[in-house]
């Protein structure tokens, strides 16, 4: 009989997480785990790569008319008579317009949220919230569950979250899964008493599924003009990103005279902040955002480097994208860089600001034998993660 595992998620919009998730359930073995998903918001652009057998659940109604607009979210709970949940959704609004930290504010707004989301009926064998906050309070709260899975993709202590209110949650859970080594020492060391719960289990990514994808596009997609540098970077366009780093060490670039094109793949609520900035350096020809792309492969291929000015990363997707392309890659030096990046072997790590980022991106400029030693370093490296399904196999295998 097959084992019923429920998914937990907010949305499969762009993110490394979504990445990770469609990953996964690409690997799993449908004749032996039936899979439901719930997700918050049935849109984004990673829905399309869903595997058929994965089962979606309906958004609750309830949820449904709490997630409009506030206006009309209350409008719409009045005309029905829902009027404690529209107390809450005013008290949610209020919450996130009020707070100072959109971390903490994402943790205690639960309560808001719950009241809007029935428990579900159906009893599975594992449950596994696949992000951390509202998927794992979800997943402990709503779901009737043999065992029940938390999944944390990032640094924690640099997340700015409240440990006190994940403590009761962990506390509940079976299994705390992370991304890698650093990742795991840091919950560890923030929630000693939940050390034995903690599992690593790698992002999944398929080299050849990459590669594929890379080589869908004929020819240079950035149409490069004469002796132009492309850069690429690529996430949400979000504060840990660093993309005001990434803006004045261009900046600093183009000063000294290289003929630059910083390329971001990405969407975000910083948009708006990081144009004004790029106008504001008279960095329009040399920093372009490109929003979302389905198939960032191919832009990954035809970029000279690729470089990372994130604060803080789980582990990042993007980056061990690029190695298996082979991309000559510098980062700045997040607490987890280490862990997907040696300095000198693979890839630069730089500090956290400008100068230095700029100084190590011209280092790749004029030293083809660095870029050259990087690019065939990575060539030779052991990539895949695909049998990293069988971790979540073991853990699922000990559900009766």
């Amino acid at each position: 009989m097959k084992k019923n595992i429920l998914f937990v998620m907010p949305s499969l919009s762009a993110g490394g997480g979504e990445k990770s998730l469609v990953n996964l359930l690409s690997q799993i073995d449908f004749e032996k785990y039936a899979v439901d998903l719930f997700l918050f918001n049935h849109e984004g652009i990673f829905m399309e790569f869903l595997p058929k057998e994965v089962n979606v659940l309906p958004l609750p109604e309830s949820f449904r008319l709490f997630n409009l607009p506030l206006a009309r979210s209350v409008k719409e709970l009045v005309l029905r008579q829902k009027l404690p949940l529209a107390y809450s959704r005013a008290m949610f609004a209020f919450k996130n317009a009020t707070s100072q930290s959109r971390a903490v504010t994402e943790q205690y707004s639960w309560k808001y949220i719950s009241r809007s989301v029935e428990p579900l009926e159906k009893r599975y064998d594992v449950a596994i919230g696949f992000l951390e906050k509202t998927s794992t309070y979800f997943c402990v709260d709503k779901v009737s569950a043999v065992k029940k899975i938390g999944w944390v993709h990032i640094d924690y202590d640099k997340l700015g979250m409240d440990p006190e209110f994940d403590k009761g949650y962990f506390q509940r859970l079976d299994h705390i899964v992370t991304v890698s080594e650093e990742c795991a020492d840091i919950l560890g060391r923030r929630f000693p008493e939940q050390r034995h719960k903690i599992e690593l289990i790698y992002n999944i990514i398929s080299p050849r599924i990459i590669r594929q994808m890379a080589d869908q596009a004929k020819g240079d997609v950035y149409g490069r003009s004469g002796n132009e540098i492309v850069i690429l970077s690529i996430g949400r366009l979000h504060p840990q990103k660093g993309y005001e780093l990434a803006i004045a060490a261009c900046k600093l670039l183009v000063t000294q005279g290289y003929n630059i094109r910083w390329n971001i793949i990405g969407s975000g609520e910083e948009k708006a902040k990081l144009t004004r900035l790029i106008r504001e350096n008279g960095l329009e020809k040399n920093f372009k955002l490109l929003g979302l792309m389905t198939n960032p492969y191919s832009y990954i291929k035809h970029a000279d480097f690729y470089v990372q000015t994130s604060r803080f990363e789980g582990k990042s997707i993007a980056i061990d994208e690029a190695k298996i392309l082979n991309k000559p890659i510098l980062v700045t030096n997040f607490s987890t860089a280490k862990d997907q990046i040696r300095h000198e072997h693979n890839g630069l790590i730089a500090s956290m600001n400008p100068e230095d980022i700029a100084r190590g991106i011209m280092r790749l400029i004029e030293d083809p034998e660095l870029r050259t030693r990087l690019s065939r370093n990575l060539s030779r490296e052991k990539l895949g993660t695909e049998e990293e399904i069988d971790k979540l196999y073991k853990l699922v295998g000990e559900a009766q």
